[in-house]
């Protein structure tokens, strides 16, 4: 049996309901926990148009993360995303080995098991 190549992640989870800074604060956090989950490595996505005037080394677009991921570590990922933001819209583009891709939109539990599923057996079937 061979053995699946990671799948490229990136999770959209902006919420109308949260101001930028909590927003903010929300991507960093998970970015932060996220980076200790084995199998995973994710990273900030980079604002291409930063205000004018920044100083900061990088400027990071909120609600936005990156994921390199392996197949065996899809479900410790997804049970971590759920935990994190429960029943709150979340859309996740998936981008295989291959080349195929994938955008799926999820706002439950159950919707973020049958995504993780749905990744799962697509990025077996290549």
């Amino acid at each position: 049996m061979t053995i699946a190549p990671n799948v490229e992640l990136t999770f959209t989870f902006q919420d109308p309901d949260l101001s930028p800074e909590k927003q903010e604060k929300l991507t960093q956090t998970l970015w932060q926990q996220m980076r200790s989950l084995e199998g995973v490595k994710v990273d900030r996505v980079a604002d291409p148009n930063p205000p004018e005037g920044n100083r900061a080394l990088g400027a990071f677009l909120w609600g936005l993360l990156q994921a390199e991921v392996s197949v065996a570590s899809l479900k410790n990922l997804f049970g971590f995303v759920g935990d994190r933001l429960g029943n709150k819209p979340i859309k996740i583009k998936a981008k295989f080995a291959d080349g195929r891709e994938i955008e799926l939109e999820v706002s439950s539990r159950e919707e973020l098991a049958a995504a993780e599923e749905t990744i799962k057996r697509l990025s077996q079937s290549m």
